[in-house]
């Protein structure tokens, strides 16, 4: 059976960016499962994943554009700290929902304190980077009516309901 839309996949892979330091990988634990077709996977990733078979193993780079996009400028803010009522110590690193410009919500990270400045970055953390993925097929079946209506694989490393 090969990579398909509406298959669940599982793949092994190790994540690394162009000077080859690893951002994620699977390795020591369970597989990455996800539902082929549905967007649960960067976009790169899964183009490239289409028509393999399990056992099947490659290096995928994908551009930032199939990946988290580019970086955007317009989603750094500085903020006012008194904008954060309810949290005792702001700290750079700390993630927060907010609204994004176009009023979805988002999630961005605390990049820089200054004083009652808080610098805000709504970026994804891997924007603007071209990333590589050495991947290995593990399995590949059909998605059940219930996961494909959802969007998503269930069970043991998928999503519980």
């Amino acid at each position: 059976m090969t990579i398909a839309a509406n298959k669940a996949v599982s793949i092994e892979y190790t994540l690394t960016n162009d000077d080859g330091d690893v951002i994620d990988s699977s390795a020591g634990g369970a597989p990455l499962v996800y539902l082929q077709g549905a967007g649960n996977i960067i976009p790169g990733l899964e183009k490239a994943l289409e028509g393999k078979a399990v056992g099947e193993e490659l290096t995928v780079t994908v551009e930032p554009e199939d990946a988290y996009g580019e970086y955007s400028a317009e989603l750094v803010s500085t903020l006012s700290a008194s904008m954060f009522e309810g949290v005792d110590q702001l700290e750079v690193g700390m993630q927060f929902h907010a609204s994004a410009p176009d009023g979805q919500m988002q999630i961005v990270t605390i990049r820089d304190l200054d004083g009652d400045d808080v610098t805000v970055d709504g970026n994804h953390p891997l924007a603007g980077q071209r990333l590589t993925f050495k991947v290995k097929v593990v399995a590949v079946r059909d998605a059940s009516e219930e996961e494909v209506a959802h969007g998503h694989v269930h069970g043991e490393g998928g999503h519980q309901h």
